[in-house]
């Protein structure tokens, strides 16, 4: 029949009874005919609760064998999945990360695949296996175990969907699809039954939780049919799609927010060729991600200079920028944890006029003050005080007519 790959996320396997379900719904699509690969998380809970442990034995734990740690939770519920088929008559078999021959570089706690070796996994499917596989972990090219990263697993699962040229890729988790906006947040959110890969990446950048952005990135490259499913109904959810999908969608397709923003400004810097480099080296060698970036230009030869980071990694970019500026002779640094990103994104943005006019007037109809403006060809995105996000997000929901009718 088909080739399909599910990935089951940490809410799914939360407990023996979820996991039990998973077997059930793993167990009917078998039953179907079709061949079945399935990726899992740790329950959910796990990870945190092994990178707390990890605090207690040390201020700050080697990352290699964090990786070694983390990588239990997944072992966990790929073994325990497949005890449970094979004790209701279906062959299983569990692989590790390093056993499915995913195979990432040696950075630590974020690796990126680098190959996935297909032989062993198709192998298994062509003797009629249901193949289990810890998502979120590899191994480098010395064997040393490693893991992907929040999300690794929607990241697993669609690279190892691509490997093996599965013939589609469906991701459960505890929603049922791609929303307009985050439905705690705005309960007039609806779902979304169709979305382009190139909105969806946007969106992932930018802080919608439904789907890890690497997954994305190896769905938009490697042209993998992805579905977003909720484990605990039958619904359709949302496809992921290649290029326009309806010539008549709306300019914008959905909202999003991220409260995991941070900033950092350099006063006074000087106006010379070479700067921006000396300023940005040395975070970008500390694996640190500067997404807005913003230069205002000063009389007499000297410019203000502010970005932004995660919030996860304020501290560590600003001691660096620290030292940065006595190099380069700025005047001050100072930084700022209490922001959010809100954006709009739509591929609608592409052949209509005035999205940032009406996003900026929504804004100001709420008293909502801009601190920073970045913009992409489907993207607009505003930095505003954290405070101010959700009540930005359902501002914005209902000005581009996104609301529930």
């Amino acid at each position: 029949m088909a080739l399909i790959v599910q990935k089951y996320g940490g809410t799914s396997v939360a407990n023996p009874d979820r996991i039990r379900n998973v077997a059930k719904r793993v167990a009917k699509d078998f039953d179907r005919g079709n061949d079945m690969v399935v990726i899992l998380s740790a329950m959910a809970g796990v990870t945190d609760s092994l990178l707390r442990l990890a605090g207690e034995m040390a201020e700050t734990p080697d990352r290699r064998e964090v990786d070694v740690l983390l990588a239990t939770g997944e072992q966990t519920t790929a073994s325990l999945l497949a005890i449970t088929l094979k004790s209701m008559g279906y062959p299983a078999v569990s692989l590790l990360g390093f056993q499915a021959e995913v195979v990432t570089d040696c950075n630590y706690s974020n690796a990126r695949i680098v190959d996935i070796g297909s032989n062993r996994i198709t192998s298994l499917i062509e003797k009629r296996n249901i193949v289990v596989i810890a998502g979120f972990q590899g191994c480098d090219a010395e064997g040393n175990i490693t893991t992907l990263g929040r999300g690794g697993s929607d990241t697993s699962a669609v690279a190892i969907a691509a490997a093996i040229k599965a013939d589609k890729c469906e991701i459960f988790t505890d929603v049922d699809g791609v929303y307009t906006a985050d439905p705690n947040v705005c309960r007039k959110a609806r779902k979304i039954d169709k979305i382009s890969c190139e909105e969806m990446l946007e969106m992932a950048s930018l802080g919608a939780k439904v789907l890890h952005l690497r997954s994305v990135e190896f769905a938009l490259k490697h042209n993998v049919l992805v579905y977003v499913r909720s484990s605990f109904n039958e619904e359709e959810g949302t496809m992921l799609v290649n290029g326009s999908h309806d010539m008549e969608r709306p300019v914008v397709s959905g909202i999003t927010y991220s409260k995991n923003e941070a900033r950092i400004t350099l006063k006074k810097v000087p106006d010379q060729p070479g700067i921006a480099a000396k300023i940005f080296t040395p975070v970008s060698d500390a694996n640190i991600n500067v997404d807005m970036i913003i230069q205002n230009t000063r009389a007499g030869g000297q410019t203000d200079l502010t970005f932004t980071v995660p919030k996860t990694e304020f501290k560590r970019a600003l001691e660096i920028e620290r030292k940065v500026a006595e190099e380069i002779k700025a005047e001050a640094v100072w930084g700022d944890e209490h922001i959010a990103k809100v954006s709009v994104t739509g591929i609608g943005m592409k052949s209509h006029s005035g999205v940032a006019t009406k996003m900026f007037s929504a804004l100001a109809a709420e008293n909502i003050n801009i601190i920073m403006i970045s913009t992409s060809e489907i993207r607009i995105s505003c930095i505003v005080e954290e405070k101010n996000a959700e009540l930005a997000v359902r501002a914005l929901h209902t000005a581009f007519g996104l609301d529930k009718e």
